[in-house]
């Protein structure tokens, strides 16, 4: 038995996708993009304020399925550019100022043009 989560105000996603999911007590959060609630792209050309657009989204469904981003154990991070790693780390560390979950990164093309990142919780 799983439940869906939807963050209130989040938009409607790009695919046959929900945001989050609740199964056995875990909550897996979809790989997420830097949209707004009309699926538009915010920040253009900003991999800052894209990560921390980003992993708001991410902690909102966390906080709708009743956890907080102390649970996150593992992010997978999609980035464009290398020279936006420590842009993104930055940002990243702000979310995640205790223990640190496991992750890996992988420089890749995104589904959305002008997307400069995307993390999967």
């Amino acid at each position: 038995m799983h439940e869906t989560k939807r963050s209130p105000g989040a938009g409607k996603p790009l695919a046959p996708y929900s945001p989050g999911v609740i199964a056995d007590g875990v909550v897996y959060v979809s790989g997420t993009l830097p949209l707004d609630a009309e699926a538009n792209l915010v920040h253009p050309g900003d991999p800052q304020a894209q990560t921390r657009h980003v992993l708001n989204t991410i902690r909102s469904v966390i906080e709708t399925a009743g956890g907080t981003m102390a649970d996150v154990t593992f992010n997978h991070i999609f980035l464009t550019d290398w020279a936006h790693y420590t842009a993104i780390n930055t940002v990243y560390a702000e979310f995640f100022p205790g223990d640190k979950p496991a992750r890996y990164c992988i420089r890749c093309g995104l589904v959305k043009p002008g997307a400069l990142v995307v993390i999967d919780p």
